[in-house]
């Protein structure tokens, strides 16, 4: 099931995962089982850690991934010529369901076949370094991932730093 074109309507922020560089990003629930809770090398990864697969939501907004389908695939990090995403628990080897709060340095992998193993997730710990070229979206196998600038209405809104610009006359135009 693809990624919800309008998860920031749909769904409310849950909480913050912290870059070390001041940057954040929200994680968006609740979350729901999809294509994860189903894929065999995925609960075979949980049962060996002894963790239970939970729902975990959205990370990330305008480079935005749905953790309750990502499988841990490493398409998303392979492709992205900036480096945005990271496998989180190669940095800090933690359930996903306890990053929410947590301060990263950014210092996790970003080589597809890195991953811990299959409760991995793949984290837009540096989405505000994106440069919208869509190839990670293009190349999810299960279409987990949506970029789209303008969801930084909504990282505003949840963030509580949005300002609307109303009135007055465009100091750009041609008078």
């Amino acid at each position: 099931m693809p990624i919800d074109e309008t998860f920031p309507e749909n769904l409310k922020p849950i909480g913050k995962i912290h870059n070390s560089d001041g940057q954040f990003h929200f994680m968006w629930g609740p979350g729901k089982l999809k294509e994860a809770s189903q894929n065999e090398d995925v609960q075979n990864a949980y049962k060996t850690r002894g963790e239970e697969i939970t729902p975990l939501g959205v990370s990330g907004t305008t480079v935005a991934v749905d953790w309750d389908s990502c499988v841990a695939d490493g398409a998303c990090i392979e492709a992205c010529p900036v480096q945005v995403f990271q496998w989180y628990r190669t940095e800090k080897d933690i359930p996903a369901k306890d990053v929410v709060g947590q301060t990263f340095e950014g210092t996790g992998s970003s080589v597809k076949n890195e991953r811990k193993d299959f409760t991995d997730k793949a984290d837009p710990i540096r989405e505000h370094d994106c440069v919208w070229c869509m190839a990670c979206v293009s190349v999810c196998p299960p279409q987990a991932i949506k970029v789209d600038q303008g969801n930084q209405e909504a990282h505003e809104k949840a963030a509580g730093t949005f300002q609307k610009i109303e009135g007055g006359t465009n100091p750009h135009a041609n008078h």
